[in-house]
């Protein structure tokens, strides 16, 4: 529910705060008032497509703030969880823009973009006119309204999960012929490499290990020699014999010495074991080195196979393994052949089935929606003085599609015997009008929060239509929220909250203003509704009249 509004600066509005109530409220005035700004600021802020030039004279900024009530289930919520903005019991939307033409947007403080704004908007506020084409006047939403009114969400989800569940049976198809197709082409080639790479059985890491293998058996050759006179050096008969006779002899001396050779034979100590360490590492130097000469040959027979392999196929040597198991999976595809593929033409051919067969009962459920709609909304033209008119609920059969197989297009006929069309289409403005008042009062049982703005919908009617549409009017407020900008003093009377715009001139410029009537003010609006410039007594007494009832 729409709770405040609060516009400053747009066009001839300078400074704006209003509030709204639940129920039905009106907007009257003198035509060229200004009813029209302030549904120019409301779609400002819901993001609309309005004019550019909203700011007003001599302001750099305008900006529209609208505060909205959200009960626990509106489908807004989700729209703010989504897109992880804080909510709580209420939203405020505030846009503002620049004399150059910059538009910003916030929620809840937070700027966001047009689109969301506008997609929020959808689920805040529905607006009817007769030059309306984002409500009833548009036939993508008339199936939308129909599944609504028919209560068929369940059935929904299950006919868009089948719609999904057949698009990726057919994707699988479609997957598995190019599959097999691809290896019946190269299968000679498939078949040969397969058997090469499950011969060769490369593994992902080998090469480097191989290559560095490589070169230690190629140095070891060289330094063999090298490494084995050290080892010789260092051992007993080398230094360590050498260092072993030291410590012996500075041991047996080292009693008479005065602790002088303490120290000394600490170091060699610690020698000693700092030698046998380097003897360790030597020691298995020397058996990394000895190697049998046909393992060199080996490993470079092996190496020079692997990059020969990976030259052949343009992928480097590590990839083998893995292009080793694609070789061997499509062969697998290749040998299932046409058996594999009559096994998805079945997958697909199911999942059609249980589609149509969805699709099939929700097709059922929308046309006995749709007769009981059309009987609702005939029983409401009557009492709209349209009795001669009908209204028809088109369903016609098309493409399968994740909605199902039915297109929807409210039509109507305004006279007996005249052939139905598309209600934008066939019906003029103030029989268009009639026909969303009925039809909106038919399908709001399912509204989901919406406040409806209804502009000048009783346009071109009058006397007992006019207040006919006022009760229609009224009894659709009943729960829920109506927002109506009117010229029918009929309709305004039964209004729960009647607000008045007007224009004046202030500080030499022209303003347009907007205030809440009192009950006595509601009456000589009302009364000059009815009369004109000169508001007589007798358009007194009929103002309270249609206040009354």
């Amino acid at each position: 529910m729409l709770r405040s509004l609060s516009v400053r600066n747009v066009l001839l509005i300078e400074s704006l705060d209003l509030e709204f109530r639940p129920g039905l409220n009106v907007l009257t005035g003198e035509t060229g008032a200004g009813k029209s700004i302030l549904l120019d600021c409301l779609g400002m802020v819901l993001g609309w497509r309005t004019r550019g030039d909203v700011v007003g004279f001599g302001a750099d900024q305008a900006e529209v703030t609208a505060e909205f009530d959200l009960g626990f289930d509106h489908p807004a919520r989700e729209i703010l969880v989504d897109a992880g903005i804080p909510v709580d019991e209420g939203l405020i939307l505030r846009r503002t823009s620049t004399a150059d033409g910059r538009k910003t947007a916030f929620v809840n403080d937070r700027r966001v973009t047009a689109e969301m704004i506008r997609a929020l908007s959808d689920s805040l506020v529905e607006i009817h006119g007769q030059n309306d084409d984002r409500g009833l006047l548009d036939a993508k939403g008339h199936l939308r309204l129909l599944d609504d009114f028919a209560g068929s969400g369940a059935l929904l989800v299950g006919v868009r999960q089948g719609w999904r569940d057949w698009r990726a049976a057919e994707a699988a198809l479609i997957a598995a012929q190019e599959g097999l197709a691809l290896a019946q082409r190269d299968a000679e080639f498939l078949r040969h490499s397969a058997a090469e790479l499950g011969k060769l059985a490369p593994v992902a890491g080998e090469e480097a290990a191989l290559d560095s293998r490589r070169r230690l058996m190629q140095a070891s050759a060289r330094i063999s020699a090298d490494v084995a006179k050290a080892a010789q050096a260092i051992s007993l008969e080398g230094a360590e014999g050498s260092l072993g006779d030291a410590t012996r002899w500075l041991e047996a001396a080292s009693s008479k010495a005065e602790g002088t050779l303490d120290a000394p034979l600490a170091a060699l100590s610690r020698v000693m074991v700092e030698l046998a360490e380097a003897q360790n590492g030597v020691e298995r130097a020397l058996e990394a080195m000895d190697f049998d000469p046909s393992d060199l040959e080996q490993t470079e027979e092996r190496l020079f196979a692997l990059r020969g392999l990976a030259r052949k196929h343009a992928v480097l040597p590590d990839a083998l393994e893995g292009l080793a198991v694609e070789f061997q999976a499509r062969l697998v595809a290749l040998e299932l052949g046409v058996e594999g593929i009559a096994v998805q033409e079945k997958a697909v051919k199911l999942a059609r089935l249980a589609y149509e067969g969805d699709a099939a009962g929700l097709s059922t459920l929308r046309r006995l929606a749709a007769k009981k709609l059309d009987v609702a909304v005939q029983s409401e033209l009557s009492p709209l003085k349209l009795e001669r008119a009908s209204f028809v609920t088109l369903l016609e059969t098309v493409e399968p599609g994740p909605d199902g197989v039915d297109r929807v297009t409210f039509t109507v006929s305004t006279n007996p015997g005249a052939p139905a069309g598309p209600i934008n289409k066939i019906a003029s403005g103030g029989e268009l009008s009639r026909f969303l008042l009925a039809l909106k009062v038919c399908l709001t049982a399912n509204s989901s929060g919406l406040t409806m703005i209804f502009d000048e919908i009783d346009r071109g009617i009058g006397g007992a239509t006019a207040d006919a549409v006022g009760r229609r009017l009224a009894d659709l407020a009943g729960g829920s929220q109506i927002l109506v900008v009117t010229h029918s003093p009929q309709v305004a009377a039964k209004a729960g909250h009647h607000m008045l715009v007007s224009k004046g001139v202030a500080k030499g410029a022209a303003r347009t203003d907007v205030v809440v009537l009192s009950d006595g003010e509601r009456n000589a609006e009302i009364a000059r509704m009815l009369s004109g410039d000169v508001v007589t007594d007798a358009a007194r007494a009929a103002a309270r009249e249609l206040l009354a009832r």
